[in-house]
């Protein structure tokens, strides 16, 4: 098969759809990859070790589209890359539609076969390729928690660690999946008073287990939350419904009740956000206020670190790359349920439930 990869456009977006030892891994089993000329250029990969790995290499996104059958990208199309994509042409990368009218309807306009990372399941109904990229936001998350609660970033001056004699910061956790465990793993070991708000009780046993009681436990409800705000220090939002736009937990008027200073981050951003203020930011751009609290709602959190990120991403996405080359786009997603659940457009339709609940809803 023609597999082809491109730089990313998005702001400040430094991933790319498959590293070197992808490519030979793919050009091994007799595949031909077309490479963007600086694809890799943000994290050190040169078009030298692309050429070494058996990929020729493009002077432009366009060449590589006009020459490929199946397009490898980190993030959703743009619009010039939509206006690239053919019939013929199928399409593996993030893609959050339920949060992107446009995209979705310029996917369908296109008549490509449009495969997504983050509905993709395993045998357990875990989504194992939005969980690398989870991981690094979760731990991010608190990170910039931590960083915007500080006084030059327009923070109260609190040290999420506190020191002696002076109690650290408190944060709630929203949603104790991949990346809300690990937002808590990094702000436990800052030091900070956690709390986790989750609707299943199974998920906040695995919580107690997992931090011996460190962190405390809630099950969500609108009045636990209320209760909780006047006290937080930041909220780090993580609450994820496979393919459908995340619940806003937290509405305008509840900013009132929160510390003027204090830090939301959204890390739901990219299927709407889990806060009713949150719109999406960009890594030059990343915060606004709104009523005195501070929002990150950066919608591609992992490219802050791209190197780590798309090392952890093509370690889970090219077993599939390889089974929809090996076997064919058709066949691929006919024998296998969890590659198929990835599915969101198809032939000009979309073809994710989730995804056509918001479209019905719009």
């Amino acid at each position: 098969m023609r597999i082809g990869t491109v730089r990313e456009i998005k702001t400040l977006e430094f991933r790319v759809g498959l590293t070197p030892e992808g490519v030979a891994e793919l050009v091994s089993h007799g595949h031909q990859l077309f490479v963007e000329s600086g694809a890799g250029a943000g994290i050190g990969l040169t078009d030298d070790a692309y050429r070494a790995a058996g990929a020729t290499v493009l002077a432009d996104p366009k060449s590589v589209f006009d020459k490929s059958e199946l397009i490898v990208k980190v993030k959703e199309p743009q619009a010039m890359e939509i206006a690239m994509l053919r019939p013929d042409h199928t399409l593996f990368t993030y893609l959050h539609l339920a949060a992107d009218r446009q995209q979705t309807l310029g996917l369908m306009k296109s008549g490509a076969t449009c495969v997504a990372y983050e509905t993709i399941t395993d045998r357990d109904g875990r989504l194992p390729l939005l969980a690398p990229m989870s991981q690094v936001a979760g731990r991010m998350a608190t990170l910039v928690a931590a960083q915007y609660m500080l006084k030059p970033f327009g923070g109260r001056g609190l040290l999420m660690p506190g020191v002696p004699g002076v109690p650290g910061a408190k944060v709630a956790i929203l949603g104790a999946g991949v990346s809300g465990m690990h937002a808590a793993e990094i702000a436990v070991g800052m030091r900070a008073d956690v709390t986790m708000f989750d609707i299943s009780a199974g998920r906040l046993a695995a919580v107690d287990s997992a931090f011996s009681g460190a962190v405390k436990g809630v099950h969500s409800s609108r009045k636990a939350l209320l209760d909780l705000l006047p006290h937080t220090d930041a909220v780090i939002g993580c609450v994820l419904v496979a393919g459908a736009a995340a619940p806003k937990l937290i509405r305008r008027e509840d900013l009132k009740l929160m510390k003027p200073g204090a830090v939301l981050v959204d890390v739901a951003i990219d299927q709407g956000g889990c806060f009713e203020t949150s719109q999406p930011t960009t890594h030059d751009k990343p915060v606004f206020t709104v009523d005195g609290i501070i929002h990150y709602c950066v919608a591609n959190m992992p490219g802050a670190a791209p190197l780590t990120s798309t090392y952890a991403l093509t370690a889970v996405t090219l077993p599939f790359v390889l089974r929809m080359a090996g076997q064919g786009v058709e066949a691929a997603l006919a024998a296998d349920p969890h590659l198929r659940d990835g599915l969101n457009v198809q032939a000009g339709r979309v073809t994710h439930p989730a995804v056509q609940q918001v479209m019905d809803a719009a």
